[in-house]
């Protein structure tokens, strides 16, 4: 079907723990309650979803775990749970008391279409504090896996197994039970180089003071080294309290980021939606995460892979943190990483003068910033900044006069140097008529202000600082050997979407005369001013008009650069992100842009200047993008074209 084909591609799986209201002891009721709770699951379309240690008996049985009826009660209703949700497209991890070979093994039992696929035995057993364990159970064993025979049905027992979804085995998951993750030789780890992707760990954490926020940080740490999504679900209400309360703490944790998490002292479903494929991706990318190839027992499942209803949420502006404190540190951090660059390089070549063309637009005013920053780190005169505005044909009053103040309150030196007569005369010489506002209008222009700055630099025995975004250089909005060269490009990380907070950042710590010029930059609309203005002087050309907003570009970059993902999930993603912003068919033009021109436009980056990498994503041909420049694009612009077919017609 085109629905599950266009699902495989998206790689989402919606997962669920669930920490329900327990009786001690009372198998019939506990296994009743876990059943309504996979129905809702399956309502609310979850594809796996988990309980705690030891659910259907609870775990606080005590010596009753010695009782021959208890454990026969707790296989009993197993094998109800698993013939009453046959019907259901779901498959369920529940832990029980379980008895192999003599000896008594606390477990995870996973289920789905009415059989018991294989029961995963506890590793670690505690018997510390408040924990006595080894009174009732014995340690699971590594690599260690047999076969039983459990109503009618061949399953496996064994610490050495996972579970993966047949035709998508990105879907593929391990199973370790509560102490397992608290010490230093953790099941997942192996689990997870043997191909797990999610980790569900059954749990019967008590709480105490503090142990909540460290629980957080070590179930959010093992998903970050593991590079899989973990999910942790906790005993809860209904537990005995005679010595120990239970939180039914839930936590859903993604490749090191929390996804969701479950009040405390609540028994409560908690739902996310996991990327397994970008999972997948990240793996790939990381060559020091180790697979492990040994033998290991796969027992396989089926589901029926419908398109995902998501819940989950994508941030508009994936460069930009959304917690105000959070993007303050992040700004004051980025302005640091670019000034040492600079300073370093400054000092390197025993330079005492940059030049930078001042435009009064954003990545200029960014790149005098930085430069400031740098030279007051080594103790230079401001005055050995050289500011040069080269006002043309599109320069309006605003963005000229922005430029003159803020080289005046820095304490640059400013250049003017009109460019009118060097580029008409240029015309002149290339057959070039002025009333035609080609390419060639507009390049003449930036490439004249590039030589400007180039021989300013020589005259001065300083450099040139480049001034061009990651945004600009993703999508080729430079001029080959204008703007899009200098001698050290210190923005060519740091996307469009980044640099208005990191000059609003500058603005904030200004004030005064400062913070005013840097609020009117931030207010004037992005162009390169190479048109001339309009009637009423003001700027005529918009980049964001021409390109498309730097908002979506910047949303597309990063999920195909960062993760690799295609275009069809991009789109999906967009979709739901920009919803109520852009339609579908608007998403899908600039999407498509974005793909021809960051195609097209490779052989620019393929010669860019140095530049210092400050986040995640770059495209320096020398770090972390090596792409040929002559690249067809025709695989994704035809998974765009499938993907239009059936996506737009569904937002």
């Amino acid at each position: 079907m085109e629905n599950e084909k266009i699902t495989m591609k998206d790689g989402f799986v919606k997962i669920a723990c669930v920490s329900p209201e327990l009786r001690v002891a009372d198998c019939d009721h506990n296994s009743g309650v876990i059943i309504k709770a996979i129905e809702s699951a399956y309502k609310r379309g979850v594809k796996i979803v988990c309980f705690p240690e030891l659910s259907i008996t609870g775990y606080t049985c005590g010596d009753l775990f010695m009782q021959d009826s208890l454990v026969r009660s707790a296989c009993e209703s197993l094998i109800r749970i698993a013939e009453e949700t046959a019907d259901m497209d779901i498959v369920s991890i529940v832990g029980l008391p379980f008895c192999f070979m003599n000896k008594l093994y606390n477990c995870g039992a996973v289920v789905c279409h009415g059989e018991v696929l294989g029961i995963v035995p506890k590793r670690h057993i505690p018997s510390y504090g408040e924990f006595y364990e080894t009174r009732h159970f014995a340690e699971g064993i590594y690599d260690v896996s047999d076969i039983i025979l459990l109503n009618g049905n061949v399953c496996t027992f064994g610490m050495n197994q996972l579970f993966s979804c047949i035709g998508y085995d990105m879907l593929t998951f391990g199973i370790e039970i509560c102490e397992d993750l608290w010490v230093g030789d953790t099941p997942s780890v192996k689990l997870a180089q043997r191909g797990a992707n999610i980790i569900f760990n059954l749990s019967a954490s008590d709480e105490v003071i503090g142990k909540a926020e460290y629980r957080r940080t070590i179930v959010n740490a093992k998903s970050g080294s593991l590079c899989c999504a973990y999910a942790y679900c906790s005993a809860g209400i209904g537990e005995s309290t005679q010595d120990m309360v239970f939180s039914g703490h839930n936590i859903i944790s993604e490749d090191g980021s929390i996804m969701a998490q479950s009040e405390l002292f609540t028994n409560s479903m908690t739902v996310a939606d996991i990327d397994v494929g970008k999972i997948c991706s990240e793996r790939r990318k990381r060559n020091t995460f180790r697979c492990d190839d040994s033998d290991c027992a796969v027992s396989n499942f089926e589901l029926c892979i419908s398109y995902t209803r998501l819940d989950r949420k994508f941030p508009q502006t994936p460069f930009v943190p959304s917690d105000s404190g959070d993007l303050k540190n992040r700004c004051g951090e980025i302005l640091k990483m670019q000034s040492v660059g600079l300073m370093t390089r400054l000092r390197h070549i025993n330079c005492t003068n940059a030049v930078i063309g001042l435009s009064g637009g954003l990545d200029s005013t960014l790149a005098l910033i930085v430069t400031v920053h740098a030279f007051d780190m080594l103790g230079l005169d401001r005055n050995g900044i050289h500011a040069v505005t080269m006002p043309c044909f599109g320069t309006t009053d605003r963005t000229y006069k922005n430029a003159c103040r803020l080289a005046e309150v820095y304490g640059a030196t400013l250049e003017e140097v009109n460019i009118r007569e060097s580029v008409n005369i240029h015309f002149r010489d290339i057959g070039q008529n002025p009333d035609v506002h080609d390419v060639t209008y507009e390049n003449s222009q930036a490439r004249e202000r590039t030589q400007v700055l180039m021989d300013t630099a020589n005259k001065l025995g300083g450099i040139v600082i480049g001034t061009g975004d990651l945004s600009e250089l993703a999508l080729g909005w430079a001029t080959y050997n204008g703007d899009h060269m200098s001698m050290y490009a210190v923005n060519a990380s740091v996307p469009k979407t980044l640099v208005k907070w990191l000059v609003s950042h500058e603005a904030e710590n200004s004030g005064g005369e400062l913070e005013t010029v840097l609020q009117s930059v931030l207010e004037t609309p992005v162009s390169p001013e190479l048109l001339p203005p309009d009637e009423n002087g003001l700027i005529s050309q918009k980049t964001e008009d021409i390109v498309g907003p730097y908002e979506l570009h910047d949303f597309f970059l990063y999920y195909m650069v960062r993760f690799g993902f295609s275009p069809s999930k991009i789109f999906r993603m967009a979709c739901l992100s920009f919803d109520g912003k852009y339609t579908a068919e608007t998403v899908m033009k600039w999407l498509k842009n974005f793909y021809r021109r960051f195609f097209t436009q490779q052989f620019k980056r393929s010669c860019l200047p140095d530049c210092p990498k400050v986040g995640s994503v770059t495209l320096s041909p020398r770090g972390d993008w090596r792409m040929p420049s002559d690249a067809c694009y025709g695989v994704w612009l035809k998974e765009l074209e499938q993907a239009e077919k059936y996506l737009v017609g569904n937002f």
